[in-house]
């Protein structure tokens, strides 16, 4: 008896079923790849699938992050991430490049490139809080004028080119800082990952989106000003897709407006769904959120390893996905209940009639 109700207690986790998808990834991972947990060390650098699923993963989860708040607080999700990442990811390579794309002469502060690009990603952020919280516009229609126009605005920025910088300083948030064998977008996620969840835990604004998701007028006569909460997140959400983005770009060590973020932002929704969060906003789980980040890319990885073709990719890593939000949905969990009632209930019968 104490088992079963233990075991009841872990499926009643809201971890539970997130680590249990992600573990069957990686199950699915060891299977087709043997050499899939095997980690080596060449020239300083750590290298492996498992070394590069976490690494390749950093901008998806700290997107994901971002947009977990922003569900929980409104309900919605912000579509426009990806091309805020652009956005991003422009000011800061235009600036490093002095204004022209010809040049990549270190011509201005490294410090003032990233402040600009994260506070034209943070105005980005207000522009989508501002329509959501304010004038009360659906998050998925107020968030699609700068899903559409983000990268525009990016192209405007950098003229219609791939702006490339050469400047060592930049090169280090994608790649390694100095004789570190750990690729330093690893470090980028943790660090966002400790932060968020140290103010949501130490302050009362994990309480008060989970409030204002919940119910934002119950939350408004008590005294929460719901309108700040929702701008809020959604200022968090763009300030964390300029970090994803600086990261991005770095990696490439140029801002292409065309690529960088492009379809992350419905990575970085499946991750929140993944994560056992509810979209239709209130109570959330920001690691549920990451784990679900960390099972999309270790599906991408798994994909690409069994030499799936990128056109194909969106149709496979689609159909798992279905299959997983299902397996977390309250209907199939109420269904499978249904099920174990019916059964404890045809063996109390048997043995009755046995007595």
């Amino acid at each position: 008896m104490n088992k079963n109700f233990n075991l009841k207690k872990l499926t009643g986790m809201r971890l539970f079923m997130p680590i249990v998808c992600l573990l069957a990834v990686l199950l699915i991972n060891v299977i087709t790849t043997p050499g899939f947990f095997k980690i080596s060390l060449n020239n300083g650098v750590l290298y492996g699938y498992i070394i590069d699923v976490v690494n390749r993963a950093s901008e998806l989860v700290v997107l994901a992050v971002g947009m977990t708040l922003v569900t929980a607080a409104s309900g919605g999700q912000d579509i426009s991430v990806g091309a805020v990442m652009a956005v991003a990811a422009a000011i800061c390579c235009q600036i490093l490049s002095g204004g022209d794309v010809s040049t990549n002469a270190f011509q201005n502060p490294f410090i003032l490139a990233v402040i600009a690009a994260l506070a034209g990603a943070v105005l980005c952020g207000a522009f989508n809080g501002f329509l959501v919280a304010k004038l009360n516009i659906q998050p998925m229609v107020a968030t699609l004028i700068l899903f559409t126009a983000g990268r525009g605005i990016a192209q405007l920025i950098t003229k219609g080119q791939i702006t490339y910088v050469r400047v060592d300083s930049y090169k280090l948030l994608g790649g390694y800082i100095g004789k570190c064998p750990i690729p330093t977008p690893i470090f980028a996620a943790v660090i966002v990952i400790l932060i968020v969840h140290f103010i949501l835990k130490k302050t009362a604004l994990g309480l008060y989106i989970e409030s204002v998701g919940i119910n934002a007028t119950a939350s408004r006569l008590v005294g929460l000003n719901s309108t700040m909460i929702k701008f809020l997140t959604y200022a968090i959400c763009g300030f964390l897709a300029g970090i994803a983005g600086l990261v991005a770009s770095s990696r490439i060590y140029s801002a292409d407006a065309n690529n960088i973020g492009l379809n992350l932002e419905m990575d970085a929704i499946l991750a929140v769904a993944l994560g056992g969060n509810v979209l239709g906003g209130g109570k959330f789980s920001l690691m549920g959120s990451v784990i679900g980040a960390y099972t999309i890319q270790a599906l991408t990885t798994t994909l690409y390893a069994m030499n799936v073709s990128a056109d194909q990719l969106p149709v496979y890593k689609a159909i798992v996905v279905v299959i997983i939000v299902t397996l977390q949905s309250p209907v199939f969990k109420k269904a499978v209940a249904g099920m174990k009632a019916k059964r404890s209930l045809k063996r109390l019968a048997a043995e009755g009639g046995n007595q």
